[in-house]
């Protein structure tokens, strides 16, 4: 057994572009963590902590990031350090247990310099975090009543409570929206009920090619399991949609209390663009005059005198953030005022 450690520095690099949450990708990273594992599926910029160029996570991070596509976020903050084992495969070759750090970065949407770093819209991968079209199709045909059979296969009836309760919090009572801000948990759950494909694949990975997830995982039986994760979006290497859903927490979390939208906003923007973006991110629609309420009760942002003439109807007035706020008080962020209906 190979007891060596490895650190590995992930970033999900987010952006809206014209609604569209959109995160940065990389395909066939050239490192020593870039292996045959890696590159079998979109992946998160990442590479291993180098302690000898590296005085610093950040530098570390940032360097990848700039080899990998070129580019230099805005604002990065460190999220999570995920180290299951096996969580990379190579370990099961007698490779190096390897636990990587991730960070949420945002920035504007900018052409990479590499032709294998892409921008993909958030909800491929997540596609049932998107509530902004009503009720999201797909979590209530297939998602919900799956993992209601799912629950009800609980090998006691303690776990068949805990199973319902976890889906219910997480989910939302019938007829209600979940809590937008309980993504990581929902991938979660979704990846134990063997709903998204990375369930099949690692399972696999561990106990062989021909080896299925076991008859307590399954959800009627392994073809309709199967048929359903095919629908729940794009996988990724490794664990990366997770560090995806943790990202995508954290800045739901973080639109109440913090201004990082603004971190993906041009210098001068109209409200109704904000909006736009803080409805992309979050996955809801928002009401167009609460929100405008919100944003100029909180005083986040200041008219500059000038008007975008560029889209029809009258002329929409200019604002820009006001920086001031930052030092003015400890909870500056947008929130999330009364969604539409």
């Amino acid at each position: 057994m190979n007891n060596t450690v490895t650190l590995g520095l992930n970033a999900a690099l987010i952006t809206v572009t014209d609604s569209i949450a959109k995160v940065l990708t990389v395909k066939d990273a050239d490192h020593t963590l870039a292996d045959k594992w890696q590159t079998q599926n979109l992946s998160l910029p990442f590479g291993p902590f180098d302690p000898t160029k590296d005085s610093t996570l950040h530098i570390g991070l940032h360097r990848w990031i700039k080899e990998q596509t070129g580019l230099v976020p805005n604002y990065v903050e460190q999220l999570y350090t995920f180290g299951n084992r096996f969580r990379d495969p190579g370990e099961l070759e007698g490779g190096p247990r390897v636990i990587s750090v991730g960070y949420l970065g945002l920035l504007p949407e900018q052409t990479t310099s590499s032709d294998t770093a892409t921008w993909q819209p958030i909800y491929d991968f997540l596609p049932w975090e998107d509530f902004r079209q009503g009720a999201n199709t797909l979590l209530k045909n297939h998602l919900l009543p799956a993992l209601e059979l799912w629950a009800t296969e609980g090998p006691s009836p303690q776990e068949i409570s805990k199973r319902q309760q976890r889906i219910t919090l997480n989910f939302g009572a019938k007829g209600t929206l979940p809590n937008p801000e309980r993504v990581l948990e929902r991938y979660q759950i979704l990846y134990e009920a063997g709903l998204v494909a990375e369930a099949h694949r690692d399972f696999q990975t561990l106990h062989g090619k021909t080896t299925n997830l076991p008859m307590s995982s399954r959800i009627g039986n392994l073809t309709d399991l199967q048929r359903i994760a095919k629908k729940t979006g794009t996988p990724m290497a490794l664990d990366h949609r997770r560090i995806l859903a943790s990202a995508l927490e954290r800045i739901r979390g973080k639109l109440k209390y913090r201004p990082l939208v603004f971190e993906l906003m041009p210098n001068i923007f109209t409200l109704f663009q904000l909006q736009k973006v803080v409805e992309a991110l979050s996955g809801v629609n928002l009401h167009k005059q609460n929100f405008r309420r919100l944003v100029l009760n909180e005083q986040l942002v200041v008219e500059t005198g000038r008007s975008d003439t560029t889209s029809r109807g009258r002329p929409a007035a200019l604002y820009k953030f006001r920086k001031e706020v930052l030092h003015e008080r400890p909870a500056q962020g947008v929130g999330l005022p009364k969604v539409a209906g």
